[in-house]
């Protein structure tokens, strides 16, 4: 992917684990992630460095740990600042505010689209030759579910099968030291393959992002919920003077370092149209995801030592058992046949001509680490085979009217 690059510098949290790998004998696995941020001069702006002159300029990274809530300083290179920028000066047409209520296949060939605009406050429809299904799989999953009972029926049964969490866990450690600052850098920086199936990346928010206060709670793994309650109020009983310090620290994000677990054993879901209308989801194949990774808890546990700090976890893996991810995959996976998956190698849905999935729910194995990047591979493997001369000719054959 054009303008990846690894983050020359490393931060406080980057250090200690960094420590942590050495000790565990993996110090040869940790290194820098690959990020699509500008390293120029901080603060100074230059002509597009990255895409051959044509792209926007671009900012030097100050440092902020803005990256995930939106960079400010135009530093970060982002879907809607680049790749989009780029479309719309060869002609791609970008309308936002809009929701795909339906998609049609035309007798004589090609797609009815139809969607609600907010902008317009109408309901419209587009026809074209091809479409493509890029939301996401909490965006693309949803609907092609809705439309295989309607519109598209001819939708692989295997739709919404092997839905994977990437086999995460989240986790935090909050600082007792309050004047430590864990929010100076870029939000992920570096990455250590601890085990032969577990990856952990530092993750950091700018300072001021205190809203995960109100959904943590002391870190307490365990088979039940009785388990964890019970030890959640045992680290509350034994430690009450840390752990009130911790919840009530003057900024979170400064003082506290997000971990990211990520696993590449098996598990998988199945997600099925629930009776209002939504998802509904089963434990698929191997063991239920779950928010006690006995590796996680081990490492994180190394963490706040080194760190002097106390962990935290959300209240809903305490309470529920559901872990908690940040890179749902699958759902609409690649096969050799409609028996098999729902897409086949160039990502073309089976059954229908000139429909495309190019997101996320590809995805057919936990990677074990970001899928970001794996994501973009398969996007552009798959438009590089289709042509120019079937683009231009999609173009033309389209037309708009009102619903």
């Amino acid at each position: 992917m054009l303008g990846a690059a690894p983050n020359p510098n490393f931060y406080e949290g980057d250090h200690i684990l960094r420590e942590i790998s050495e000790e565990a004998g993996r110090g040869e696995q940790f290194g820098p992630v690959n990020t699509g941020v500008y390293y120029g001069t901080p603060g100074v702006t230059v002509k597009d460095p990255y895409f051959y002159g044509e792209g926007p300029d671009r900012t030097g990274c100050i440092h902020c740990a803005h990256c995930m809530l939106g960079c400010k300083d135009n530093a970060k290179n982002t879907l809607d600042k680049n790749y989009l920028y780029l479309a719309e000066k060869r002609g791609t047409e970008v309308r936002p505010g809009c929701e795909v209520i339906d998609v049609v296949s035309l007798s004589d060939g090609g797609y009815r689209i139809e969607f609600k605009s907010r902008e317009k406050k109408a309901r419209l429809s587009v026809t074209s030759k091809g479409v493509v299904f890029a939301g996401g799989v909490m965006g693309t999953l949803p609907l092609l579910v809705r439309l295989k009972q309607s519109s598209l029926p001819k939708l692989s049964d295997r739709l919404g099968e092997t839905v994977r969490s990437n086999s995460e866990s989240i986790l935090g450690v909050v600082a007792m030291d309050q004047e430590k600052d864990f929010a100076q850098g870029v939000a992920i920086t570096s990455i250590s393959h601890l085990d032969d199936k577990t990856s952990l990346e530092v993750v950091r928010y700018p300072r001021g992002s205190g809203f995960f206060r109100l959904l943590s709670g002391p870190y307490a793994p365990g088979k039940n919920v009785w388990t964890r309650v019970g030890n959640a109020l045992g680290e509350l009983v034994r430690h009450p003077i840390r752990s009130l310090k911790a919840f009530f620290v003057r900024d979170l994000a400064k003082s506290s370092q997000i971990l990211l677990f990520m696993q590449s054993s098996e598990s998988t879901l199945t997600f099925r149209r629930g009776w209002l209308g939504g998802l509904s989801s089963r434990v698929g194949s191997g063991p239920a995801p779950s928010a006690a990774i006995p590796e996680a808890t081990h490492f994180t546990r190394r963490f706040a030592e080194k760190m002097d700090g106390v962990p935290f976890s959300m209240v809903t893996e305490t309470l529920l058992g559901i872990p908690t991810t940040a890179h749902i995959l699958g759902g609409c996976c690649m096969g050799k046949d409609a028996d098999e998956g729902v897409i086949d190698c160039y990502n073309q849905v089976f059954g229908y001509r000139d429909m495309y999935v190019i997101d996320g729910s590809m995805i057919s194995a936990n990677l074990g680490v970001n899928p970001s990047l794996t994501i973009t591979a398969l996007a552009e493997r798959t438009m590089s085979h289709i042509s120019h001369k079937e683009l231009e000719e999609d173009e033309h054959s389209r037309t708009e009217s009102a619903i």
